[in-house]
């Protein structure tokens, strides 16, 4: 019963949030995230009011189900915009920025961090350093995705953003085992080479591998239902499944491999939009059921950020620091890619922008940092929090700006508004008396 009714309490303050931000032309996704820290531990949360909101970040972590299988209903919605048609154009583009700003910005973020604590021996140690300049290169696709579909977003960025997004992620896992492996090395005085390139490798290939059987499996059995009721069934359950595959771990050889549900996911919708003739209308469908689910996504992410971070100075010092060279780093990372790659001038100047959200992504390597690398993990883990807090109440919004400015959100014309205003009059006019019977 408690989880229903925190369930219930998270949907209904995200759907009230957004009309207090539709005044102020924001994003629903910082809406959904602003309700989720005001019902979460650190504000409603210390009243103590039973099933209102979270009293404990444990009660958030017993939604964490949801979340999951949202995160995968996000992914598999970004691997739908692969398609080869699209990609003929913009593949070669996204192939070159996604690798390329990802490890710009982890080379940049490196060179500040490693800096501060030759400047500053207190500031950070060189292990937590080279892990933090990895974990740089992710992004968060949901938010991305979700202020795309809000505003309907089309042009020559958006193109280009989705792709790069998905790669953002696969480039990010290898760098950063690369990374964190070299911080084993660096605090143990060893490292096992051997692990560090063939566990990430292992984890890209497998899950691109597992996405794409399942995929090629919902394909063929989506010929044998009509309705469309029975297909998004088909969809959600094979999405679910997929989302519960990704999170087998298994040992081979001195070796741990396991797969990215978010690659898992992404590979499902590529295979099944390139291979199913009605996958977009299914897609359509798909968005409507699994829309309740994205929303309490957005809502648990924000109540699941904790503020206590902000009472330790270095972390916030080193959290500044942080926010400041990986935003550089995107952007200029963003901007010399797309350069090389041929873009055109819009895709240089605003893409980056809409490249700095960070959450899911990023919060997964920092707890496999706390987990192996002691003290320098947990003054990561908190930096890294103290990061995503920042960068998931103001991305979204830089995200409508920059796609805003780059054409590829329209303002609705004045004459449209006026006649849904007009409409709207007409449809809550009060019936004359004489009328009713």
């Amino acid at each position: 019963m408690e989880v229903l009714l925190l369930s219930a309490a998270a949907l209904f303050s995200g759907l009230l949030m957004t009309r207090l931000f539709v005044k102020f032309h924001l994003p629903d996704v910082t809406a959904y995230l602003v309700a989720g820290v005001l019902i979460g531990p650190c504000v409603l949360g210390r009243l103590g009011l039973h099933c209102i909101g979270f009293n404990t970040f444990e009660q958030v972590e017993s939604l964490s189900l949801i979340s999951d299988v949202a995160l995968g209903f996000i992914a598999f919605a970004i691997g739908h915009e692969f398609r080869l048609s699209a990609l003929k154009q913009t593949g070669r583009q996204a192939t070159i920025i996604g690798i390329l700003q990802a490890v710009f910005t982890t080379v940049l973020v490196d060179t500040v961090l490693i800096g501060m604590h030759f400047l500053m021996p207190g500031f950070l140690s060189l292990p937590a350093a080279v892990t933090l300049g990895a974990i740089a290169a992710a992004t968060a696709p949901a938010a991305t995705l979700m202020v795309v579909r809000q505003y309907k977003a089309k042009g020559p960025v958006t193109d280009v953003l989705l792709p790069v997004v998905a790669l953002d992620d696969a480039v990010g896992l290898v760098v950063f085992a690369v990374s964190i492996g070299i911080a084993q090395g660096m605090e143990s005085g060893s490292a096992n080479v051997a692990a560090l390139i063939l566990e990430p490798l292992g984890e890209v290939l497998l899950s691109v591998v597992l996405g794409g059987i399942v995929g090629m499996i919902l394909t063929d059995l989506e010929r044998y239902f009509r309705s469309h009721r029975n297909r998004n069934a088909l969809i959600v359950g094979s999405v679910v499944l997929t989302v519960a595959l990704s999170q087998l771990k298994f040992h081979v050889g001195g070796f741990d491999f396991g797969f990215s549900s978010l690659l898992v996911c992404m590979m499902l919708g590529t295979v099944f939009c390139n291979f199913c003739p009605l996958s977009e209308d299914l897609m359509v469908q798909a968005d409507r059921w699994s829309g309740p689910a994205v929303t309490l996504f957005f809502v648990l992410s924000g109540a699941d950020l904790q503020f206590a971070v902000f009472k330790d100075p270095v972390v916030v010092l080193a959290g500044v620091v942080y926010i400041l060279a990986r935003s550089v780093g995107k952007y200029l990372g963003a901007g010399i890619s797309s350069t090389l790659a041929g873009s055109p001038e819009v895709v240089r100047k605003y893409l980056g922008i809409t490249l700095f959200p960070q959450a899911g992504v990023a919060l997964g390597m920092c707890a496999t940092a706390a987990r192996v690398l002691g003290n320098d993990g947990g003054l990561i883990r908190n930096i890294t929090l103290f990061s995503v807090l920042v960068y998931e109440l103001l991305g979204p919004s830089l995200t409508k700006m920059a796609l805003t400015k780059a054409g590829d959100i329209q303002e609705t014309p004045v004459e449209i508004k006026e006649r849904r205003k007009k409409r709207l009059q007409e449809v809550t006019k009060p019936v004359n008396p004489r009328f009713r019977r």
